[in-house]
C-alpha cells in the first residue's frame, strides 16, 4: 500500500447527538487526516439498525442499515472507534453494529468487514475512569474477529470538561495521545496492507 491512501472509518458507539465519544472520535479523525489518511465519519444512529435477530435475518436478510455499514467497512482499511462505557461494558449500539457487520451477505467470506483491518480505540466519559472498563471488551471482540487493535488507547475522564468550544481538547497530553493513536493506525495500516 506504499502508494495508496489509507482509508479510515471513524465512528462512536453512542447514538446521542452531543456524545462526548463522537467529539473524541472526530478529533482523532482530524489527526488521521493530518497523517495523510482519507477519513469518513459514520454516525451509527443514521443506520437505524434493529437489534440483531437471527430470525429477522433469515426472513428478510440484512436490513438496509447493516448493508450500508458493511459497504463502508469494506471500503476502509482501518477504524478509529470511540467506545462509551455503559455499566462497565461495551455499549449496546456498538455491539449491535459489530454483530450486524459480522453477518455474511450472499457469498461473502466470513468476517470480511473485519479481517486484516487495523483499529485504534478510545473512550470518553464524564466519570473518573474515562470509560477504561469497557475498552478491554471492545479490544477482545475486535481481535477475535480478525482486527489488529493497536496497543495504544485512551480513556478520557471528566470528558464533559475536556473539550474546548472548537472541538479540540484543552489538555496537551490528551491531544498528543489522540494524535499518536490516529497516526499509528495510519502508519501501521500502510505497513501491513
Amino acid at each position: 500500500m506504499a502508494d495508496a491512501t489509507v482509508k479510515v472509518l471513524c465512528f462512536a458507539g453512542s447514538l446521542r447527538k452531543d456524545s462526548l465519544n463522537k467529539k473524541l472520535v472526530k478529533l482523532a479523525m482530524a489527526q488521521a487526516a493530518a497523517a495523510g489518511a482519507q477519513t469518513t465519519f459514520l454516525d451509527l444512529k443514521e443506520l437505524d439498525l434493529p437489534i440483531y435477530d437471527g430470525d429477522l435475518e433469515q426472513a428478510s436478510g440484512l436490513p438496509p442499515g447493516a448493508k450500508k455499514l458493511k459497504e463502508l467497512m469494506k471500503a476502509h482499511h482501518a477504524f478509529l472507534i470511540a467506545a462509551p462505557e455503559y455499566n462497565s461494558a461495551i455499549s449496546g449500539a456498538l455491539k449491535n453494529a459489530i454483530d450486524w457487520a459480522s453477518r455474511p451477505d450472499g457469498d461473502e467470506k466470513p468476517l470480511i468487514c473485519f479481517a486484516g483491518k487495523v483499529a485504534g480505540i478510545m473512550a470518553a466519559s464524564p466519570g473518573a475512569y474515562g470509560g477504561i472498563r469497557g475498552l478491554p471488551t471492545v479490544r477482545s471482540i475486535l481481535e477475535n474477529i480478525g482486527v489488529f487493535v493497536i496497543p495504544d488507547q485512551l480513556a478520557l475522564s471528566k470528558a464533559h470538561e475536556a473539550f474546548a468550544e472548537d472541538g479540540s481538547v484543552k489538555d496537551d497530553k490528551t491531544s498528543e495521545t489522540v494524535k499518536r493513536i490516529a497516526s499509528r493506525v495510519v502508519t501501521i495500516t500502510q505497513k501491513i496492507s
